[in-house]
C-alpha cells in the first residue's frame, strides 16, 4: 500500500526537506576546487545535527556517511574520500535528513569551476527532465506519465537514463511505495492521489545507460565512463498538481554570490 500524508504530516515533511535544501546551499558556498568530499561530508555532518536533525543517510544500510558524493562517471552513491575535487569536475551530493519523524532527501550535481559545454548541456537537460517530470505529479495520474516525460526529454538530446535506480516513496522511511522510474509509458504504473509523497532523481547518463557497480557494494557508475547528472526533488502530490518541498534556491544563491556556473 502507498501511504497517504495527511496535511500536517507535508507541512512536517517539508521542514525536514528544506532542511537539506538548506545544507545543499550551504555546500555550494563551501565547494571550489581542492576541498575534498569528506570536508564536504563533515559540513552537512554538523549542519544537520546543528539544526536538530539526524543524518538521514548515516548507518542506513550501513552507509558510513552523511552524504552520497559521486564524481563524474559515477551516478550515485558514491563514498566521500580525500581527493580533492578538480577544475572541471563535477560532483553529484545527495543528502538526506530525519527531522519531525519524516526524511528529507534530495541531490544537485554541482559543477566545480570551469567545465566543459558538453558537460554543462548534460546536467542542464538533467535539471529540465526532473521540472518536466515534476510538472506530471498531478492526482489523477499514473508514476509513467513522469517516468515518460524524463525520459523521452533526455533522449531526445542521445542522453541514457539509467534504468537500475530509481526515485521513490518518502516519509518516515527513507524508501517507502512507489517506485519512480526514470523511463516508462504513459498511462502505466500507481495512480498519484492527494497526500502521496514522492522523491523524483533523474539519473542520466551522456552516454549508455548501462551501469556498473564498484566492488565497495556501493558505487555506481557509467559503464562507458562517460559523466553522469543527478537532480532531485520531493513532491508532495497536492488538491491541484505538484507541491515541490524541496528547493534549490539556496543552492542557486550560493552559486550565483560565488559568480559560479548555475545550472
Amino acid at each position: 500500500m502507498i501511504p497517504i500524508k495527511t496535511a500536517e504530516e507535508v507541512e512536517l515533511m517539508r521542514e525536514s526537506a528544506l532542511l537539506v535544501s538548506r545544507c545543499l546551499g550551504v555546500l555550494g558556498e563551501n565547494l571550489e576546487p581542492g576541498i575534498s568530499t569528506l570536508e564536504l561530508d563533515k559540513i552537512a555532518y554538523e549542519f544537520i545535527l546543528d539544526h536538530g536533525a539526524k543524518p538521514g543517510f548515516l548507518g542506513l544500510y550501513d552507509f558510513p556517511n552523511t552524504l552520497c558524493a559521486s564524481p563524474n562517471e559515477q551516478v550515485v552513491h558514491g563514498f566521500p574520500t580525500k581527493d580533492p575535487l578538480k577544475e572541471g569536475d563535477i560532483i553529484s551530493l545527495d543528502c538526506g535528513a530525519i527531522m519531525n519523524g519524516f526524511y528529507g532527501d534530495q541531490a544537485y550535481t554541482f559543477p566545480v569551476g570551469e567545465i566543459d559545454p558538453k558537460v554543462e548541456k548534460l546536467l542542464k537537460v538533467t535539471r529540465e527532465s526532473l521540472e518536466i517530470g515534476i510538472e506530471q505529479a498531478r492526482p489523477g495520474n499514473r508514476i509513467g506519465d513522469i517516468s515518460f516525460a524524463i525520459q523521452s526529454h533526455c533522449e531526445k538530446h542521445g542522453y541514457g537514463v539509467v534504468r537500475e535506480l530509481v526515485g521513490h516513496g518518502l516519509g518516515r522511511k527513507m524508501h517507502e511505495k512507489p517506485e519512480v522510474p526514470n523511463y516508462g509509458k504513459k498511462g502505466k504504473g500507481p495512480l498519484l492521489k492527494k497526500g502521496m509523497v514522492i522523491a523524483i532523481e533523474p539519473m542520466i547518463n551522456m552516454g549508455t545507460r548501462r551501469i556498473l557497480q564498484l566492488s565497495d557494494g556501493w558505487t555506481i557508475l557509467a559503464a562507458d565512463r562517460n559523466p553522469s547528472a543527478h537532480y532531485e526533488h520531493d513532491v508532495a502530490i497536492g488538491p491541484n498538481g505538484p507541491d515541490v518541498l524541496t528547493t534549490f534556491e539556496y543552492v542557486e544563491k550560493a552559486l550565483s554570490k560565488k559568480g559560479a556556473i548555475v545550472i
